[in-house]
């Protein structure tokens, strides 16, 4: 395209949007243009409002991403521009300025975004670690790695060879590592592919590195040099975790449990670019399981640091984790050295000084991922040892719970469920007392796992609710157990009437569903046998039924009864009858419509008649409604009005059609 040449900027494509405007001394002439501009041409070109504001947003970010770092929350403070950049040159910044807009706008094809990182990467060749140890050219550097190719990566991470454990403390530089290495597994297949010679002449590189898993392997020898310091470091820390997770071949879903402190820190908080396509698990070559063998072995070496030190600690806990999948023997290994460091520092105690740890914040996490990570005779062997006679006292305390929560749900067989079941059981009201109400769900859903206790862990229940006796209260178990309030306290009782039977035109109204007793009931309703609860349910009133429908976590109860094979369908169908009349009002509701959508599912013909007959008489209201549009659309409520037959017939084929694939899948 020639220069003189004028043309709407909406109608450009986006390879040709990198190109920045020219100044009225560049229209004449004649240059072709380029993909992405030179560094020449970006200071031939005037910063406008639209870019300051954007430089302004990247700023804010990297500050921001500094503060949180820090464990600080500070006001941001607009202050003068030049004093609030970062440290490149004018120059660069107006660059990496255009680079971001270009960014945020976007591209029609994969092949201009492609042209687009390509010409981006090799402007900035040669200065990788310097920008990425600069606060906004760390930022547009991670917004640029998730669409690298293979060799753009090798390339990337091959310059940071030389000094990678000065980068990965490096407060910004940290971040953009850990972006590069979260790209690897992106990769997986071509880890032994050798890159091109042009591509691999250009990057820093050490001398015989010339595939992908070569350069992983030169960052682990120099993070194994020094891999104390490494996890010390609240930047490196990261770096560590990313890096082991890369060897393992194991992508974790979440942080490590931590402290508030640590958790406000801006690796957690901010929002990382992950590529959209990456793997979260991939077989990883031998030599990576090598170095991950090895990391487990320095740890273990360092014991004392990694079981005391907080942030170590985080690094210990995703080595567990992925230690656990892909060397089991490794990982109980490393189990066992905590569990023998931990019970050797008070060996005169009358008690195990396993116990002290258990109510420590920070120890406490890392015994948790033990406890799950234990093999079936360790996790015998610490119940033994050092937690049998100790539940009940550290299910009430404020941190130890947490654990015993951990160490109810990892209990490998049903014969040690019992056991740990008889030595909770006694204490349950006083549990329930204390608000750890986590103990109590794992208790429950353990039940339910193990298919043992069930009947006396519901008796228990009632009894600390307060509705076993007299056996008239046990109709009320379902709304006293989802308020998580005891029998005289939902109504209203006074001390005369404590002991009163339940009469059957008592009511209350059922004013706030908990989120735990939600939970409970959920787990309750997957029993064997779910009689007692289901027939609590169905005494409920209508309108009890519908809060319990509206609400965000009572609306899941729905989800358990109406998937529970162990529910017969005229129970049922008789305990979803009772919102008849409650449908526009249920669809009028976020969490209500979504209730109606799964009754839909599972209803037959003559249901789904009734269900449309009702909302069609308020089928303005629901079109003008947030959430009853969507009902309008799903049921195709104006199809049922005004061609009623087709409507019949496809509702018919439908539900047809699902039976079909019921059966084979019974089959």
């Amino acid at each position: 395209m020639e220069g003189g040449k004028k043309k709407d900027r909406q109608k450009k494509s986006p390879t040709e949007k990198v190109k920045l405007s020219k100044t009225k001394k560049c229209e004449n002439s004649e240059e072709e243009e380029t993909a992405f501009p030179t560094e020449t041409e970006v200071q031939e070109c005037p910063v406008k409002a639209e870019e300051e504001e954007e430089e302004e947003e990247l700023v804010d970010e990297c500050t921001e991403r500094k503060d949180q770092t820090a464990g600080r929350k500070r006001k941001k403070k607009r202050g003068p521009r030049k004093n609030r950049h970062s440290d490149l040159d004018p120059q660069t910044v107006s660059y990496f300025q255009r680079v971001v807009h270009i960014l945020k706008e976007g591209f029609s094809t994969d092949e201009e975004r492609a042209l687009f990182v390509t010409n981006v990467f090799a402007e900035v060749s040669g200065k990788e670690v310097s920008l990425s140890s600069d606060q906004l050219g760390s930022v547009v550097l991670e917004k640029l790695l998730p669409y690298v190719t293979v060799s753009q990566l090798y390339s990337f991470l091959s310059a940071f060879s030389s000094s990678f454990e000065e980068t990965s403390h490096h407060r910004c530089a940290a971040h953009v590592i850990e972006t590069a290495l979260r790209q690897i597994p992106h990769f997986h297949q071509h880890l032994h592919d050798t890159v091109a010679e042009e591509e691999s002449s250009k990057s820093e590189k050490t001398e015989g590195t010339r595939t992908l898993e070569d350069v992983v392997l030169h960052l682990c020898a120099t993070v194994k040099v020094g891999l104390v310091d490494f996890c010390r470091d609240i930047h490196a820390s990261f770096v560590v975790r990313t890096l082991v997770q890369v060897l393992a071949g194991i992508w974790l879903n979440t942080s490590c449990r931590g402290s508030s402190k640590m958790q406000d820190s801006s690796y957690s908080n901010r929002k990382q670019t992950v590529n959209p396509s990456q793997v979260k698990e991939y077989e990883p070559p031998e030599s990576f399981l090598e170095q991950l063998l090895a990391f487990s072995t320095c740890v273990q070496e360092n014991i004392q640091v990694f079981v005391t030190d907080r942030v170590t600690s985080y690094v210990f806990q995703v080595m567990l984790q992925t230690l656990q999948r892909r060397l089991p023997d490794a990982c109980n290994e490393l189990c066992t050295a905590v569990v023998n460091y931990l019970t050797s520092r008070n060996p005169t105690a009358d008690s195990s000084s396993l116990l002290i740890f258990l109510k420590d914040h920070s120890t406490s996490h890392l015994l948790e991922k033990v406890l799950e990570a234990a093999d079936k005779k360790l996790f015998k062997k610490l119940y033994k040892c050092h937690l049998k006679g100790h539940l009940l006292s550290l299910s009430l305390h404020e941190v130890a719970n947490f654990t015993v929560q951990r160490v109810i749900s990892a209990a490998p067989t049903a014969k040690l469920f019992v056991k740990l079941f008889d030595e909770l059981c006694p204490g349950l009201e006083g549990i329930l007392a204390k608000g750890h109400m986590g103990v109590i769900t794992q208790l429950t859903l353990a039940c339910v796992k193990h298919r043992a206790q069930q009947e006396n862990l519901l008796n228990k229940l009632m009894e600390a609710f307060h509705c076993a006796e007299p056996p008239s209260r046990q109709i009320t178990c379902a709304p006293l157990f989802l308020s998580l309030l005891a029998y005289e306290v939902h109504y209203a009782l006074s001390d005369e009437d404590c002991d009163r039977d339940h009469q059957p035109c008592e009511t209350r109204n059922l004013q706030k569903v908990n989120y735990h007793g939600s939970v409970l009931v959920q787990h309750l309703l997957q029993f064997e046998d779910p009689t007692t609860v289901l027939i609590s349910l169905m005494a409920m009133s209508e309108d009890d039924l519908v809060t319990l429908a509206c609400d965000p976590g009572g609306s899941h109860v729905f989800d358990v009864l109406i998937s529970n094979s162990n529910i017969p369908e005229k129970r049922k169908k008789k305990f979803l009858g009772k919102l008849k009349g409650h449908y526009v009002q249920l669809a009028c509701s976020k969490h209500g419509s979504r209730v109606l959508d799964q009754i839909w599912k599972g209803a037959s013909l003559g249901k789904k008649q009734d269900i449309a007959q009702e909302l069609v008489a308020k089928e303005e209201e629901l079109r003008r409604d947030t959430f009853g549009h969507h009902i309008v659309r799903n049921f195709a409520l104006a199809h049922f009005q005004k061609r009623r037959r087709d409507w019949d017939e496809h509702q018919a084929a439908d539900s047809k059609l699902k039976k079909m694939f019921l059966d084979i899948l019974e089959d």
